[in-house]
């Protein structure tokens, strides 16, 4: 921006350096592996297959590289080689996308193109994946290198085919949801049935408020999970079985968006549960099938629990995850309140289920064995109970024991316990007089709770491997700093005693193989892009002391940053609390000493997120990159309420959000601005998006005199108006915390708006299915009323991730105009 000495850039001038910084910014992208499989071919190769973009493309694909059979440590670079023809039709070669498609991706929040998902089942080579709205396959013999041409799924069913599933016991079977239901093709006859029928395919939505194997969209975007059916893992008796959830949104209010499909005024409707209203109702059924001689689906049979999860559990509001158990012969869920403060973790024998509307009749269906409903570990808080996937079942002989791996945060901070429970035997078989209550075991008899690590640090909820022949558990955790992401062990002989196996300094993410003998590594550290490495676990003992890393090749080594000042530094201050934050500030990158800046600090501030770690910077904090580029040193605070320091350390914002965040922000940018002689605190502008324009315009109000303008994206306005699982969490329902609601909308406080004007910028997408538009037309309104000035940037095609290239690059103009012209 060299003509930024002779005066100000026009919009056109300004879209030209917004492309100009994206390409000279393009050494922030580093083609990191992701998805990470691995698959022991006949010969006894490791082939390690996962999704990245090639050297010589722009799109996601799949790709796969070979390990050495060679224990000789080696730093050389592991060949990629693709899986699929170049040539094949991927996602993008398709101008418009499914309804479904797009938001499965939003939920996700996915920003690549092409091959995204991908399934393969080790044994056969089979892989499976969606493209185009479509299923396709192929076959990976592991004996050549050459390239697979996929072959569409043969199938009768019209629509978007997402959430494929191999079965794992026959990978001739394929499981996926189309227009809400689940089929099951046969992939080597070609047959294709549809398992439920759950959903009308009505044009009404609220006619039609049924769906099966779909979770409802607050199990998606606020807990995480996509899945909504299960294959039992065997197959017993030729007979194939799918657990899935039945999702009714009959309660659940409808709301109309402008359709991302159209250009005719059109529109589309979500059903959106906001908070204190009703949620949508789930319930658990199962799907028998076998597959005759012929290769055909068929003697279809249909389950139902006998008494339904609301009438066992009538407190339960979630079913926030499912599976089975490794033997296959129980079904474990994670039942949830509506307050968040209870969760138990509940085993269900096959026998609940019976037969309803049979298609055929086969007595080897009907279940004569004895009903469990077993409750075997309950937990409460009275803050709240943040979700995870860190459970892991033990196989056992004795059928009146289980054994598992938990994760809770009892102690304030998330840790792994080795829990025995026992399940309560049902002797008296089942008979026509049967009552509920004589198999259900609502109390949990726990013989056995070992805590497996300890300490005020935090273990990471996403993964745990297990080597069962030696007994150690790896997992993630923050046992160094709440900066970097490690991978440790820990021996179920020897519990407490934790080693850490990676290197302090960088910030890790890990993936293993089954047998916990092959590990992929991606590291980076604030200043070092991501390299991604492939190591051997090697055992000199059964001890944790005697586990090593013994590096085989990369995939990915580290590149070398274009220029030093595209890293920014970290900083740690111990505010007036007592409590330590973390900062990060990124210096303009035409530095020059003993000048001040004006200075962007970009907010979050709200829960589940992270902003300041060790790691590299790379293409996901591309604006931050850009505004330091443009001569703006950018600033980063995560305050009280942010991730990974503990549950006490997040509830700091607990039924207050909106009202406390700020003070922690303003006491360490000021701190930094005494501290670093270049922050110039007489022109600071507050910007974020969602949860962050949600502090962008309560620090504008509140905060007036440290925050000259607020660029808010997309922001809540109004708790009231945003989802159950989010808001009620950490609001708790509006009819037990009015006061907190009240006080944190921005609605209230309209009033307290500078008069200035060219002070405030909105901007937010129109169909936006996440944060509404109607916030922003609500705080419009109130604002004209009040007669304060603003500006508004809308983007009438955009959802909330802003996920199209060219709205990005518009709203990347917007924000350098609005910055240039007013800060």
């Amino acid at each position: 921006m060299e003509k930024e000495k002779e005066g100000k850039l026009t919009w056109s001038e300004l879209k030209g350096v917004v492309s100009d910084l994206r390409r000279q910014l393009s050494s922030l992208s580093t083609m990191v592996p992701i998805s990470i499989t691995f698959r022991t071919l006949p010969d006894g190769r490791t082939r390690i297959y996962f999704l990245s973009t090639p050297h010589n493309g722009w799109e996601t694909t799949l790709l796969f590289a070979d390990v050495p059979n060679c224990i000789q440590p080696t730093s050389l670079r592991l060949q990629w080689q693709c899986v699929i023809e170049s040539n094949f039709p991927s996602v993008s070669s398709s101008n418009k996308f499914s309804r479904e498609e797009q938001l499965l991706w939003e939920r996700k929040r996915l920003t690549t193109w092409g091959i995204n998902s991908y399934e393969i089942h080790g044994e056969s080579g089979k892989i499976v994946f969606p493209a185009a709205s479509s299923l396709f396959q192929c076959i990976d013999s592991g004996y050549s290198n050459g390239l697979l041409f996929p072959t569409k799924l043969r199938m009768t069913s019209s629509g978007a085919k997402i959430n494929s599933q191999i079965c794992p016991s026959n990978p001739d079977l394929v499981a996926y949801i189309c227009n809400h239901d689940i089929w099951v093709t046969h992939t080597m006859s070609g047959c294709n049935m549809r398992l439920t029928y759950a959903h009308k395919g009505g044009r009404n939505l609220a006619d039609d408020p049924l769906c099966a194997g779909v979770p409802s969209y607050v199990m998606q975007e606020e807990f995480s999970r996509y899945q909504g059916y299960w294959w039992q893992p065997k197959c017993n008796g030729g007979v194939y079985r799918i657990l899935y959830e039945e999702v009714d949104e009959g309660d659940v209010k409808v709301y109309c968006f402008p359709s991302s499909q159209s250009e005719s005024g059109e529109v589309e409707e979500f059903r959106f549960p906001r908070a204190g209203s009703a949620n949508a109702k789930s319930y658990l059924k199962l799907v028998e099938f076998k597959v005759n001689e012929h290769l055909q689906i068929a003697e279809v049979c249909s389950l139902e629990l006998q008494f339904s999860l609301s009438l066992l559990f009538p407190w339960m509001e979630y079913i926030v995850r499912v599976g089975w158990t490794p033997n296959a012969e129980y079904i474990w869920i994670q039942l949830l309140d509506r307050r968040q403060q209870k969760l138990e973790l509940v085993l269900l024998s096959l026998s609940n289920f019976t037969e309803v509307l049979p298609l055929y009749d086969d007595s080897t269906n009907v279940h004569l064995s004895s009903p469990v409903v077993q409750v075997i570990y309950s937990q409460e808080s009275s803050i709240w109970i943040n979700v995870h996937d860190l459970l892991h079942f033990f196989p056992s002989n004795d059928s009146n024991e289980v054994q598992f791996i938990w994760a809770s945060e009892d102690t304030g901070y998330r840790h792994l316990y080795l829990v025995t429970a026992q399940i309560q035997p049902y002797m008296n078989g089942i008979t026509e007089g049967t009552e509920m209550m004589d198999y259900v075991f609502l109390q949990p008899k726990i013989t056995s709770k070992v805590a497996l690590t300890s300490g005020d640090w935090e273990v990471l909820g996403q993964h745990l491997w297990v080597d069962h022949e030696k007994l150690l558990v790896y997992f993630m955790g923050l046992k160094e700093t709440p900066l970097e992401k490690h991978l440790y062990v820990v021996s179920l002989r020897r519990p407490g005693e934790v080693r850490l196996l990676t290197r302090p300094g960088y910030s890790y993410s890990v993936d293993f193989n089954k047998e916990c003998s092959l590990l992929v590594a991606v590291y980076s550290n604030i200043q070092k892009p991501p390299a991604c490495q492939v190591f051997r676990v090697a055992h000199a003992d059964w001890t944790v002391e005697g586990v090593s890393l013994t590096p085989l090749g990369y995939l990915t080594e580290a590149a070398i940053p274009a220029h030093d000042h595209y890293t920014p530094d970290l900083y740690t201050r111990e505010i007036d609390s007592g409590h330590a934050l973390y900062a990060m500030v990124f210096k303009p990158h035409r530095f020059e000493g003993g000048k001040k800046y004006p200075t962007v600090l970009n907010v979050y501030g709200g829960p589940e997120v992270q902003l300041v770690s060790n790691s590299f910077k790379g293409m996901r904090q591309l604006r931050m990159h850009m505004l330091a580029a443009s001569g703006y040193c950018v600033v980063a605070i995560d305050s009280r309420g942010s991730q990974h320091r503990g549950l006490h350390f997040e509830s700091y914002i607990k039924g207050r959000m909106g009202t406390v965040e700020l003070k922690d922000q303003v006491e360490v940018l000021k701190w930094l601005s005494d501290s670093l002689d270049y922050i110039d605190l007489s022109r600071v502008a507050i910007h974020g998006w969602s949860y962050g324009g949600y502090l962008s315009l309560m620090g504008l109000i509140n905060y007036p005199e440290v925050f000259k303008i607020a660029i808010a994206g997309a922001p809540v306005t109004n708790w009231n108006l945003y989802d159950t699982g989010y808001t009620e969490r950490y609001m708790d329902l509006p009819e037990h915390n009015p006061e907190g609601y009240h006080d944190g909308s921005v609605l209230n406080y309209i009033n307290k708006l500078p008069d200035e004007e060219n002070r405030l910028l909105i901007i937010h997408g129109l169909i936006d299915e996440n944060v509404h538009f109607y916030h922003t037309s609500q705080l419009i309104n109130g604002i004209i009323k009040a007669g304060k000035p603003y500006q508004l940037q809308i983007y009438p095609n955009e959802r909330h991730s802003l996920r199209h290239l060219d709205a990005s690059k518009h709203y990347e103009t917007t924000l350098l105009s609005f910055l240039q012209n007013h800060l």
